[in-house]
């Protein structure tokens, strides 16, 4: 049976650009796969595929034929791959540290002692093991990627270094051959032991700077206990969290982390949940209260029922999401695709071009220079540069955002929000606390216990905010529900019931409308006065008469007002869409300064609302709660959600932020602005850094002031190329949001 997955699997063995197009070409290129997208600097491989058709280890099978590994196996693939590159990266050190204390005494007899007897047959012993053991890896590597019929950075490396040391070889045991054309016999072993020892370093900076782009993963990672106290038959143990299943109890002692996500069924504690919500205060838990994984206990003690473990819990949702949206591409990611999977091929093609020219120009007289100069358009191009200036930037951006409590789904959306001109708050639970209460009755008549308990029983089966309220005030009063014969949601206005054969109804102004009841005079004056102090409005009657009018009151959040000041200080128009009445939209638009309010909206409304906005030329980015506002959210061009660790608003949301602090709004814009002003800055770096150091290299300077560029030096500046990039981005987590 068809079923479509999307996993992230670790990738082992990949060194540059050229290697990650490797791997996701390959995958691509599998029946049965969706997509696939390869993040070299996450190291990871980011694949949708129908499991009826193809099994994750056919995937892996066809990654290890195009040369490279696989991590398939889900249980602690993260650590795994930790060790892994952790062991690379001391093989990686040793090497380096082998490369220059050879190339060293290479490079000081090849320029300074070159006279001495018999000096190229000691740069020659010195040399071969620079090539033959600490920079055997990129042979090997080029190997394998010729045998597929594809190239990488290792084919550039290995094919400038092989030309450099093999010319020299036979200028060390045929020195005539060129004696006798009246020609210096150069060798050039210091070349290729350099260029092998600059790379070296290149990729271990390179790869302690990526390291702390997925600082962000590790971070969260830590906030999940490998323990829990699981207790079994009176008695506790301890036991790995995988070992855990629903309904299971533990124990949480005070000062723990919680390692589940579960229910409180005995004792009750302060849990501080600022890491995953962001909220500071500790929140009181009580029995029947739900926790969640990473959180920590504070003094108390409790018995926890176990719901979600592992993978299912709300940090492991909030670390796949980060995961995938550090594996996602944006846009201009796709055009750098484009480019480095011909980048190499290219640059073969202008080294060949180099060495004919040189050739055509020259002859023999400028045969070492034609060398010379092939060798160095090959070390200096720098597909690296290109294939890390995009996933760095991004993966510091997300990272960052999720430090900061602001989760980004995708890359996409990360560089739209750059764009938004536009934001439009749905209110409640939004620009308010979300925590609405009734703060005032006006009956048309005399209070009636009968009337109140049919309220209750229509309002018990509503899950609109306001309705929860309602039901709060009534339980408060010990008011019975009555017993309901009909029930139905009325979609953006209200609920309908039917009791004792009467209908009776309970919603907002429009359903007032629709039942052609009058507000009577008695309550004008102070149905007036409810509206002008921002409350909103609740209309419950019976038939086409209005029986109660009920206000409700939900504070504003006091980060509304400095936030939508900041946003339009930014230049960005600022919308209000609210089911509310007129009145009640314009005093709370009023108090916040807001440009423009749409007051008694059904959903339609609102997404009506964002198409209109977007018909104008404008980029909309939605606010909601994730849920109620699902059609407005999904029509916008970006969509953030107010959540409060709850994954449905995670699901619903391009972008989600996680404490209800609003000023995180401005901030996530901000971040959007930092990532992509960066993402632009390495790109232009890497793409400069190319077009002025290959046609240097070639020797395009040589006929105007004498400039041929040393190929040590152009490697040099390869390996600085990648390195700089990679710093570049993580400059963005020293920059203030």
């Amino acid at each position: 049976m068809s079923k479509i997955e999307k996993k992230i699997y670790p990738v082992l063995g990949m060194h540059c650009a050229g290697c990650a197009n490797n791997v996701e070409r390959t995958v691509k290129g599998l029946d049965g796969v969706v997509n696939g997208a390869v993040n070299l600097a996450a190291n990871n491989l980011s694949v949708e595929f129908d499991s009826g058709k193809i099994t994750p280890e056919q995937i892996h099978e066809a990654v290890k034929k195009a040369g490279y590994d696989l991590i398939v196996e889900e249980d602690n693939a993260l650590e795994r791959q930790e060790e892994e590159q952790k062991e690379r990266f001391g093989k990686l050190k040793m090497k380096t540290i082998g490369a220059w204390l050879f190339s060293v005494p290479v490079a000081v007899l090849g320029m300074f002692f070159m006279h001495v007897p018999y000096v190229n047959f000691i740069m020659l012993v010195l040399s071969l093991p620079v090539l033959i053991y600490f920079g055997n890896s990129f042979y090997v590597n080029a190997w394998k990627q010729l045998k597929i019929g594809r190239s990488n950075m290792d084919t550039l490396v290995a094919l400038s270094t092989s030309i450099a040391f093999l010319f020299s070889l036979f200028n060390t045991f045929f020195p005539d051959f060129w004696y006798n054309r009246g020609l210096e016999p150069h060798v050039y072993y210091e070349a290729a032991t350099v260029i092998i020892a600059f790379v070296l370093l290149g990729k271990l900076m390179e790869e302690k700077a990526k390291g702390n782009t997925s600082s962000a993963i590790r971070k969260l990672m830590g906030l999940q206990p490998k323990t829990a106290r699981l207790i079994k038959d009176g008695k506790e143990e301890d036991v790995l969290i995988t070992l855990l299943q629903a309904n299971d109890l533990i124990s949480v002692r005070p000062g723990e982390k919680i390692p589940v996500d579960g229910t409180v069924v005995d004792g009750s504690s302060y849990v501080d949940e600022s890491m995953i919500t962001g909220e500071p205060i500790p929140v009181e838990k009580t029995s029947s209260e739900h926790v969640l994984a990473g959180t920590i206990n504070q003094k108390g003690s409790f018995t926890l029922r176990v719901e979600k473990t592992g993978k299912e819990t709300v940090l492991a949702h909030i670390i796949r999401m980060v995961q995938e949206a550090q594996g996602s591409k944006a846009p201009v990611q796709r055009i750098v695709d484009k480019v480095t999977s011909i980048f190499v091929p290219t640059v073969l093609g202008i080294a060949i071009l180099t060495f004919v020219v040189w050739m055509v120009l020259g002859g023999m007289d400028d045969f070492s220079y034609a060398i010379l100069s092939a060798v160095s358009v090959l070390v200096i191009a720098c597909p690296c540069a290109l294939g890390l200036a995009t996933p760095t930037a991004l993966m510091v951006g997300i990272g960052k955002g999720a430090s900061n409590h602001i989760l980004i789904k995708d890359a996409v959306a990360l560089e739209q929000m750059c764009k938004v001109n536009t934001v439009v708050f749905d209110k409640t639970g939004t620009l308010t606390e979300g925590h609405p209460t009734v703060s005032g009755w006006l009956w048309a008549q005399a209070e009636d216990t009968n009337y109140k308990s049919i309220l209750l029983s229509a309002e018990q089966k509503s899950e609109h905010p306001l309705a929860e309220a309602i039901v709060e005030a009534l339980q408060a009063e010990n008011i019975q529900p009555a017993t309901v014969s009909s029930f139905e949601s009325m979609t953006g206005r209200g609920i309908k019931v039917e009791v004792d054969h009467e209908i009776y109804w309970v919603g907002s102004h429009k359903l007032l409308i629709t039942f052609n009841a009058e507000v009577k005079d008695v309550l004008e004056d102070m149905l007036t006065q409810y509206e002008r102090e921002a409350k909103s409005i609740v209309y419950f009657g019976k038939g086409n008469e209005l029986l109660a009018v009920i206000a409700i009151s939900d504070q504003l959040k006091p980060t509304s007002l400095p936030a939508i000041k900041q946003l339009k200080a930014n230049g960005i128009y600022v919308c209000m869409l609210t089911g509310d009445g007129h009145e009640t939209a314009q005093a709370v638009a009023g108090e916040l300064d807001i440009d423009r309010f749409i007051s008694d909206a059904l959903p339609s409304d609102k997404e009506e609302v964002v198409k209109q906005l977007q018909s104008e030329g404008r980029v909309v980015a939605m606010v909601g709660d994730g849920i109620n506002d699902s059609q407005a959210l999904a029509r916008a061009d970006v969509s953030v959600a107010m959540g409060r660790g709850t994954d449905i608003a995670m699901d619903v949301a391009m972008v989600t932020l996680m404490t209800s602090d609003l000023l995180m709004l401005p901030k996530a814009f901000k971040l959007s602005r930092q990532t992509v002003k960066l993402i632009r800055q390495n790109l232009f770096w890497a793409f400069i850094y190319n077009l002025i150091g290959i046609p240097i290299a070639a020797g395009i300077l040589f006929p105007i002031n004498g400039l041929l560029l040393n190929p040590m030096l152009a490697s040099a500046a390869m390996a600085f190329s990648s390195v700089s990039v990679v710093l570049n981005s993580l400059s963005l987590n020293w920059r203030k949001l």
